[in-house]
């Protein structure tokens, strides 16, 4: 049996708090106040390690073992959100229609996200291009500053090419 673990890294946006039952990421939380804490396992060091070098730009896609989904639909839900691109944004209703779903669905999916950054809802915006909602950290301002951060590291990048 396993015992759970737990890292708390400082980011730009709050504290990242990850939390793992074995082999396998439960949680991710964005807040504030809470104090640094080390991950005992590898694969929690490792998870912290990679949620660091996408604050830094250097990561742009997560490879952590996240706990599965309890639906075979949450998982296509989670599979789509996953795919929208590192810098890129898709709307509720064209994420929806690209997995056969609602956008009420979609929406719900990212508002119980429970891996916010690794599974990227902030990439998901309202009709429009409208920000939108956004569940963790200090709502739209996190979900604004993250979306800053990928665009800002795809210019430079551009930029060095």
């Amino acid at each position: 049996m396993y015992a759970r673990d737990e890292a708390v890294i400082a980011t730009p946006v709050g504290a990242v708090r990850l939390v793992a039952d074995g082999d396998e990421l439960i949680a991710v939380t964005i807040g504030r106040d809470l104090a640094a804490v080390r991950a005992k396992s590898d694969m929690l060091q490792g998870a912290a390690r990679q949620v660091e070098q996408w604050f830094a730009g250097e990561r742009v896609t997560f490879d952590i073992a996240l706990n599965p989904a309890a639906t075979p639909r949450g998982t296509a839900l989670r599979d789509a959100i996953v795919s929208i691109g590192y810098g890129q944004t898709m709307t509720y209703g064209a994420l929806a229609k690209a997995v056969t779903s609602s956008a009420r669905a979609v929406g719900q999916a990212c508002a119980r996200n429970p891996f916010p950054l690794i599974v990227p809802c902030h990439r998901v915006l309202a009709a429009g291009g409208i920000l939108g909602a956004y569940s963790a950290g200090d709502g739209a301002s996190t979900k604004q500053w993250l979306l800053d951060h990928e665009r800002r590291n795809l210019r430079q990048e551009q930029c060095h090419e």
